[in-house]
C-alpha cells in the first residue's frame, strides 16, 4: 500500500534542514520504504519549504511510524505532516 507524506517546514528552517540532511537521506535509504520523494519549493525563489514523501508499506499506523522517525521531524523541522493513502496512476 503507498502513502504520501506531506510536511511543511517551520518558517526560516534551511540551516535545520541542511544540518539534518545527511541523516534524513540514509533514514530514507536504509528504511527501503521510499518510493520517491523530493522537497517542496517556494514558487518565486525555489527555497526548500518542506517535504513529499511517497512510501510503500501495510498499513497509515505504520507510515506514521516512519514520519515520526524520520530524523527531519524528530529534529522539529516539520510544523506539519499529513499522511494519506496514495494510488499510483502513472
Amino acid at each position: 500500500m503507498l502513502f504520501s507524506i506531506i510536511c511543511l517546514d517551520h518558517e526560516k528552517s534551511l540551516e535545520k534542514r541542511l544540518a539534518n540532511r545527511e541523516d534524513h537521506l540514509k533514514y530514507v535509504k536504509d528504511t527501503g520504504l521510499v518510493r520517491y520523494a523530493g522537497p517542496l519549493l517556494t514558487d518565486a525563489e525555489e527555497e526548500m519549504m518542506g517535504s513529499l514523501i511517497v512510501i510503500e508499506t501495510e498499513n497509515k499506523k505504520k507510515a506514521l511510524a516512519w514520519s515520526e522517525n524520520d530524523p527531519y521531524n524528530k529534529a522539529g523541522l516539520f510544523q506539519s505532516v499529513k499522511v494519506y493513502k496514495f494510488r499510483q496512476l502513472i
